[in-house]
């Protein structure tokens, strides 16, 4: 299995444009929670054995993310925390929408999809260099995981993962 360095490493190769990497911080977590809204139907109610009066909400979003989480945690601990807590709240303002009329549930969750998309390709016009996903499918779990670092980047945190990043790219 890859290291988050070689991730990200490997998308940060179609991400060098600032403009590129500002699209995508606001484009990627739009995708994010338009396939949330999309997958947070079925809604499946079940309560844990043993506890009756607890019932917990069971989606397929629910279930991708909590896969997505592992991976992103198995890639590093602290990183993963955080996705973690970000892809639940993506989760949870999912399963609000998905309890709307079926025309506003999908209003949301595909209006933000094309949305997001277009302002993807957008940073790409920028870039001048297609979406990564076309050359690795990879790409679409690491997007979200590329703008998390970028902005704990940006708060200057991970320095560490930064110059590792980077250097791969002085030796080119």
């Amino acid at each position: 299995m890859k290291t988050i360095t070689e991730h990200l490493a490997g998308y940060a190769a179609y991400h060098r444009n600032r403009r590129n990497i500002i699209t995508h911080i606001v484009g990627v977590p739009m995708i994010v929670i338009a396939i949330e809204i999309l997958l947070s139907r079925p809604l499946f109610f079940a309560s844990l054995p043993g506890t009756e009066n607890l019932t917990v909400w069971i989606s397929p979003a629910l279930i991708i993310s909590l896969f997505a989480a592992a991976f992103y945690a198995r890639l590093d601990l602290g990183i993963g925390l955080l996705m973690t807590v970000l892809l639940l709240l993506a989760v949870w303002l999912g399963g609000i929408v998905a309890q709307l009329d079926t025309a506003a549930w999908l209003g949301w969750g595909i209006g933000l999809f094309v949305i997001g998309w277009i302002i993807q390709f957008i940073g790409h016009y920028f870039e001048g260099r297609k979406p990564a996903f076309v050359d690795d499918l990879m790409g679409l779990a690491v997007g979200p995981l590329f703008v998390v670092t970028e902005v704990l980047f940006l708060l200057g945190l991970k320095k560490q993962l930064r110059q590792d990043i980077e250097s791969r790219f002085q030796h080119e």
